[in-house]
């Protein structure tokens, strides 16, 4: 019996050890994959908030063409968004040729840090587009900078504390859509 308890304790061990290798592959090829796509877009299309301020103020003044997109998720976009800004989730980037059909259509992107802008800005590369930008800092540096945000029930307003996404204190494991 001690023998089976040991068998069963190495098999389970063992197990665990496989699968946390295999969970960490899955993170480096993740990095790795990022990193190609963070590399399709040329240095000087990275904008820093300073600078993405002056733009977006110039675009809702009406002294420069350009679309400025957000491609965080339905529910995050809808509890706040930039003013002016057009929101295509990132995972429905491949309708954005369809939306925007010039190729040299000057376009800036956000996500909720820079995350997915950045694989979005590569994939829009790929499709032959010449003038992508992708925010650094995304809507957390924005919100941090005192910069004010906007939605359908409040207007446009300040955030004067951001928290953290829930999911990271471990509450949730996977969730895409939040209730709150």
């Amino acid at each position: 019996m001690k023998k089976i308890v040991t068998l069963l304790a190495a098999i389970l061990l063992a197990a665990g050890i496989f699968s946390s290798v295999q969970a960490q592959d899955l993170q480096v090829n993740e990095k790795k994959i990022y990193d190609e796509f963070a590399a399709l877009v040329p240095k000087d299309k990275v904008v820093g908030l300073d600078e993405f301020k002056k733009i977006h103020d110039e675009v809702l003044a009406g002294k420069k063409n350009a679309y400025i997109i957000d491609c965080r998720t339905h529910p995050e976009f809808y509890a706040f968004h930039i003013e002016g800004s057009d929101h295509i989730h990132a995972g429905h980037m491949y309708t954005i040729p369809r939306k925007i059909k010039d190729p040299n259509a000057e376009i800036y992107l956000l996500c909720r840090t820079e995350h997915r802008s950045f694989y979005v800005a590569g994939f829009l590369y790929k499709y032959g587009y010449k003038n992508i930008h992708a925010v650094k800092g995304g809507l957390v540096g924005w919100v941090k900078a005192g910069h004010p945000v906007v939605n359908q029930f409040a207007g446009k307003f300040v955030i004067t504390e951001y928290h953290k996404n829930f999911n990271e204190d471990g509450k949730y494991r996977v969730r895409e859509f939040h209730p709150y």
